[in-house]
């Protein structure tokens, strides 16, 4: 989903977060690559244009302001993935799949297909659900 600068301009307003040219920057990458990045990811794309400090700055505050969620992934790598509209800076709707491609590595959510609810004993509380499925793509397949 590639989007113009005045649509991430936007996007940082409605979350209420000030437009500096690096949280533009970071922003665009999500929006270009449309799966979910690594700090790592963001820093190589962005080597010229941004430091690891700010980078890191921006994603906590991204996750904050419920922009972008964190993405379980069997890599160990910590990666995030844009948020859908219900997304707030108090609660955070993600219990939908992540999906992670053997082939090309990318990670990206399956809204549509939710977690099914689980029932744990007595004293048990979720605070949040995360599953992974593994295999190919629809790129790769």
């Amino acid at each position: 989903m590639v989007v113009n600068q005045a649509t991430l301009v936007r996007i940082l307003k409605d979350h209420d977060i000030r437009k500096t040219g690096s949280r533009l920057d970071i922003l665009h990458q999500f929006t270009e690559k449309g799966h979910a990045l690594s700090q790592p990811d963001i820093e190589k794309a962005l080597e010229d244009q941004c430091d690891r400090v700010t980078i890191y700055r921006t994603l906590t505050l991204y996750q904050e302001k419920g922009l972008i969620h964190t993405v379980l992934d069997d890599s160990g790598a910590m990666k995030y993935a844009l948020c859908k509209d219900a997304c707030t800076d108090h609660i955070h709707h993600h219990d939908h799949v992540h999906f992670k491609c053997i082939i090309c590595g990318q990670t990206t959510c399956i809204e549509d297909t939710l977690i099914p609810r689980i029932t744990l004993p007595n004293g048990y509380k979720i605070q949040e659900q995360k599953l992974l499925m593994v295999g190919t793509c629809d790129g790769c397949s």
